[in-house]
């Protein structure tokens, strides 16, 4: 198979991988050529095309990157493109600001996904942003869901028997965002619940609480901005602050 039917069967089938082309360098020291592609499937359990092999030890890297970029490796220049599905957020809670995360998140095309075990709040009707309603209990979500890298969770149901269980199963994964909506007060009162269970001390500083960046939000979708904003933020590496006084680059993107 081609190295191009192969990542058009990565982009249907909802794969990670990344491509790697060589693009310039001393190609004739590294024995390859201008326009070598390598395929690598997250996990490293594939390799297809004729790039230099010693890529394959950056791939995985590469990939949790979620960035098309250049990179420099062994005297070549090689571009790195990414084929991956969306990132995903997986909102815990039916509640009005659930609607109003979705939608946002779907602007930036991310999947969206509410969970939550009250069937009469969980409807389509109420939710019709979200891509998928999950009808159950917080641990049967999270393993209908099956959080990785590219997947962000927010709390928002202000119920400990609906919260904790799913801010301590959210913990259990390699998800690169955790929000708790509520009071500084409940928040504290959360974390003492959380240590009373098990939780580590060092593992709650994963958790974003009480979650959203400070924008003096007043309103749902303002609240779902402010989560939102934080969550970009944090999967791009930033802490959200104003860009007027931030010197590093504009978009993270860029080299």
């Amino acid at each position: 198979m081609s190295v191009q039917r192969r990542i058009e069967q990565a982009v249907r089938g909802g794969e990670r991988a990344a491509v790697l082309t060589v693009i310039g360098g001393d190609v004739a020291a590294a024995g390859t050529r201008v326009g070598a592609k390598l395929f690598v499937l997250e996990g490293g359990g594939e390799v297809l095309g004729d790039g230099p092999r010693s890529l394959v030890a950056l791939a995985e890297a590469l990939i949790r990157r979620e960035k098309n970029h250049v990179i420099e490796h062994e005297g070549l220049n090689v571009f790195v493109e990414i084929v991956a599905p969306p990132p995903r957020i997986a909102v815990f809670g039916a509640v009005d600001t659930a609607e109003s995360l979705c939608a946002m998140a779907k602007q930036l095309g991310w999947r969206t996904i509410v969970a939550d075990a009250r069937a009469r709040f969980a409807t389509h009707e109420r939710l019709p942003s979200a891509d998928e309603i999950i009808v159950a209990w917080p641990e049967e979500a999270l393993a209908q869901i099956k959080p990785d890298h590219q997947t962000a969770i927010v709390v928002l149901s202000h119920d400990e028997k609906f919260d904790l269980p799913a801010i301590i199963g959210a913990l259990g994964t390699d998800c690169f965002y955790i929000g708790a909506l509520g009071s500084r007060k409940n928040q504290e009162k959360r974390r003492v619940r959380l240590l009373e269970a098990g939780i580590a001390e060092e593992q709650l500083s994963r958790i974003c609480g009480p979650c959203g960046l400070d924008l003096g939000a007043d309103s749902q979708p303002e609240t779902a901005l402010s989560i939102l904003a934080e969550a970009v933020a944090i999967r791009a590496g930033r802490d959200g602050g104003r860009l007027q006084g931030s010197k590093g680059r504009i978009h993270v993107g860029v080299e």
